[in-house]
């Protein structure tokens, strides 16, 4: 599955497997939507004292990044060791099954010998997270621990997930239920005062914005707490000086123009790894030091399985950067954006230690477009309110405006908030064009999935057919990217029936011929492709040919599909055309009651449930949406 992988795998059945009594304890502590808003990393408004002494017996990396600026994508990845869109479960909430020979990568420290508890969270993102989880973990539960071991002279490898700085509680709860649950467990002292905040220039300045601002770094320090206190639980069971310990985050921040976002405030995570006397060996520099080497967490499963000496299986994609033989070090990591919940995009992104490139297949799409779970929130509400072309600065106008650059290149060394997008100097040329092509060759060597319609892809591997079929509809796939999603807004061929890609080009060249693209609609839709080409080719129709018949027909018959994906796809569309394909409004309040007769009591989209309930409650939201915009809210 990479280039590099037979190496790998030869160099680690090299190295001298160390004895049972003579392995580490390694401890992951992962907080939730969390950027480095820490003490340790210059941030002068946070309060973490528990984290900040941490990073002075620790290697802090400056350069660590996530594979995607949302959980279950990463998570995918962090458990398995591969890109979440090689194996395609770069979507979130996806159902697809893994590939054969994928493994959850704690099996592997259990083959060895080692205890595995995680506490508690798991969501990978397949339709196999049963067997990942059965197959990775001794115990996976609220109350896992290493202490549930009954050889307390067995090795473990324990994983503490910490949801206090998850964006449920930083701004999508109201405000007063965040007070009690959360800000409660801090003193006066530890409360943030809005007033002395420091907004970045990205966020308009008015009280509410504020308020939330602070409210998330309230959340920090009530989560900088709860890792003292497993710190505090591993020092009193005498631990410290066998125990290697992560400490990171998920992605960036749960706020908004972070989660979700390829922009280093979505992707840009804390890294400190304290290495005990009797391992600094093994580690990069001396405690309370700092390293710019660039990790990515798909080399997070190869590192621990590098540390404790056991082969790194084939299949994982990451480099090791810890342990005999490490890799020399990455030059490029790299980032994906697909769906999320209901909302629909396609970003990739590489970045090296100075340049960020972002590339946006769709960037007719806003980088704010609404989204139903944060969207309760009452900041992503005051983006909604101020977003006038006038009354913003540029950076933020970046976030809140109706569409996004088709590519971006930020400076990170001299812009770190990413606010100056230089794919257009041509002083940046050369390094535009080298961004380019990086990602360009990275895309086909992992076999990047995330092109493939979802529906489409289900469909694909539904069918059960052999591995090298897939891969050739990939290379298909991508060879249309290349050719008709060009820079330009150009497509080949507009007089055949045109593909989804070729939809989505001439969405974002704004040069659509109803008339032309009328005649390519299918009268009936047999199958997956069919649907997902007529839904992409109604929604341009619709978008400048309002309530255009022939386009309506073919949405409402995507929205009668029995596929839930088929249905997500068109009634997202029908909820961003708004007024566009308000004649979809009975097929809206039917498909809305349908999916949510399929749905528990109190569902959010926290909540974890069968794939079929996930992609019910996301049509739900979307449909929910559509309806009370336009006030037909009866039927709900």
């Amino acid at each position: 599955m990479r280039s590099t992988s037979f190496l790998l795998l030869l160099s680690s059945i090299l190295i001298p497997s160390l004895k049972a009594g003579d392995r580490p304890n390694i401890l992951w502590i992962t907080a939730e939507d969390m950027s480095p808003a820490l003490g340790c990393y210059g941030d002068d408004y946070a309060t973490t004292p528990n984290i900040d002494r941490l990073a002075e017996t620790s290697v802090k990396y400056s350069h660590a990044f996530a594979t995607a600026p949302v959980c279950s994508p990463v998570r995918s990845c962090l458990i398995t060791g591969c890109y979440a869109q090689s194996m395609g479960t770069h979507n979130m909430r996806s159902a697809m099954p893994l590939p054969d020979g994928v493994r959850g990568f704690p099996s592997y420290l259990r083959d060895a010998g080692y205890y595995t508890s995680n506490n508690d969270k798991t969501d990978y993102n397949t339709s196999d997270a049963a067997r990942l989880i059965k197959e990775s973990w001794n115990e996976s539960s609220e109350t896992a621990h290493w202490r549930q071991r009954t050889d307390k002279s067995q090795p473990f490898f324990s994983v503490f997930n910490l949801m206090t700085s998850h964006q449920s509680r930083t701004m999508v709860w109201p405000y007063d239920k965040f007070r009690i649950d959360v800000q409660s467990r801090l003193s006066a002292a530890e409360i943030h005062d809005p007033a002395k905040a420091v907004l970045p220039p990205y966020y308009p300045d008015t009280s509410i914005i504020r308020r939330e601002w602070a409210r998330f770094y309230d959340c920090v320090t009530a989560m900088d707490k709860e890792v003292g206190n497993i710190l505090t639980k591993l020092h009193d069971d005498g631990l410290d000086d066998n125990t290697i310990v992560f400490f990171f985050s998920d992605h960036g921040s749960g706020m908004p123009r972070h989660k979700r976002a390829l922009l280093d405030s979505g992707m840009h995570v804390p890294l400190l790894i304290r290495f005990p006397d009797k391992w600094k060996h093994l580690a990069p520099t001396k405690p309370g030091q700092t390293t710019d080497r660039l990790v990515s967490f798909v080399d997070f499963p190869a590192t621990v399985l590098n540390l404790i000496g056991t082969p790194i299986p084939d299949t994982m994609q990451g480099l090791p950067f810890l342990g005999t033989n490490a890799d020399r070090g990455r030059e490029f990591a790299f980032g994906h954006r697909d769906r999320v919940d209901e909302a629909f995009d396609c970003s990739r992104s590489v970045r090296s230690r100075r340049f960020l490139y972002i590339r946006n297949y769709m960037p007719h799409i806003s980088y704010n477009q609404p989204t139903a779970w944060p969207d309760q929130g009452e900041i992503r509400h005051e983006f909604y309110r101020l977003a006038r072309r006038g009354s913003m600065t540029e950076a933020q106008w970046h976030f809140a405006g109706p569409t996004k650059p088709a590519e971006e290149l930020f400076d990170c060394e001299a812009d770190p908030l990413n606010t100056h997008n230089l794919a257009a100097d041509p002083q940046r040329a050369e390094d535009l064009r080298h961004m380019r092509q990086t990602l360009e060759v990275h895309l086909t060597e992992i076999h990047d999935l995330g092109f493939i319609p979802e529906a489409s892809l289900h469909s694909l591997l539904e069918s059960e057919v052999e591995e090298r079929t897939v891969l050739h509809k990939v290379t298909q796939v991508n060879q249309v990217i290349a050719r008709n999603v060009g820079l330009t807004g150009d497509v080949a061929n507009q007089d055949e029936i045109p593909s989804y890609w070729q939809a989505i080009t001439l969405m974002n060249s704004g040069t659509i011929d109803p008339e032309k693209l009328r005649i390519a609609l299918p009268l009936r839709m047999h199958g997956a492709d069919d649907f997902v080409c007529a839904t992409e080719t109604a929604n341009a129709i619709l978008s400048v040919k309002p309530n255009d018949a022939t386009a309506i027909n073919v949405l409402l018959q995507a929205v009668e599909s029995e596929d839930l994906n088929i249905v997500l796809h068109a009634v997202r569309a029908i909820e961003l055309l708004g007024e566009n394909a308000i004649e979809a409004t009975p097929a809206i309040r039917k498909i809305a009651a349908r999916c949510n007769s399929l749905l528990p009591t109190n569902t959010t989209a926290t909540f974890v449930q069968t794939p079929e309930q996930d992609l019910a409650m996301f049509i739900s939201f979307s449909a929910t949406a559509f309806l009370r915009k336009h006030g037909n809210t009866e039927g709900e």
